[in-house]
């Protein structure tokens, strides 16, 4: 039982001060799961990051859920989901019934301003830490670009690009071009 309530209660603290949603959490996610807990690895939560941007879902509760089933089964996966969703939905429930209030307030509307400026420096510094291990070669670094290129200037599912990037990997390391 200690077990399901450390990883709620993890999760919960992830979800409760992180805002901006899953990519702002993710450098708190690395952090925490990575750094802290060791409960999976490098590889790993990269995995993980990406089988959650390409599966339905919020990529951070994607990503507790499959940290929480590795550690300790579906009823694992259970306890870190509800973790990171209790102080959103709370928080959330609360914001909903007092902004209509308060949204018109200037220090209200300047507050978030600050908050979305914060959020673009936290999903910078997640892309950073993506890159770092993820663009490891020439290979890496020309699936990257032209990912890049693509959702510039083409109007298609993220869902597609994480479909031909990942056969990409495969077909080239098929080819033998590329080891990873």
């Amino acid at each position: 039982m200690h077990e399901y309530l450390e990883l709620f209660f993890t999760f919960a603290k992830i979800g409760a001060v992180t805002f901006g949603g899953g990519y702002a959490m993710l450098p708190i996610l690395q952090r925490e799961i990575v750094d802290s807990k060791h409960w999976v690895t490098e590889a790993e939560i990269m995995d993980y990051y990406a089988i959650g941007q390409c599966t339905p879902g919020i990529i951070a509760i994607n990503v507790s859920t499959f940290v929480g089933k590795k550690q300790k089964g579906v009823l694992g996966g259970i306890a870190a989901t509800l973790g990171m969703v209790f102080p959103s939905l709370i928080i959330i429930t609360l914001i909903a019934s007092l902004i209509h209030n308060f949204s018109d307030i200037a220090w209200v509307q300047n507050a978030f301003a600050g908050i979305r400026v914060c959020v673009c420096v936290l999903i910078l510094n997640a892309v950073i830490k993506l890159w770092k291990s993820a663009v490891i070669d020439k290979i890496t670094f020309l699936i990257f670009a032209a990912v890049f290129i693509g959702s510039v200037f083409l109007n298609l599912s993220p869902v597609l690009y994480v479909l031909l990037a990942g056969a990409a990997g495969i077909l080239l390391s098929v080819l033998g071009v590329h080891k990873p």
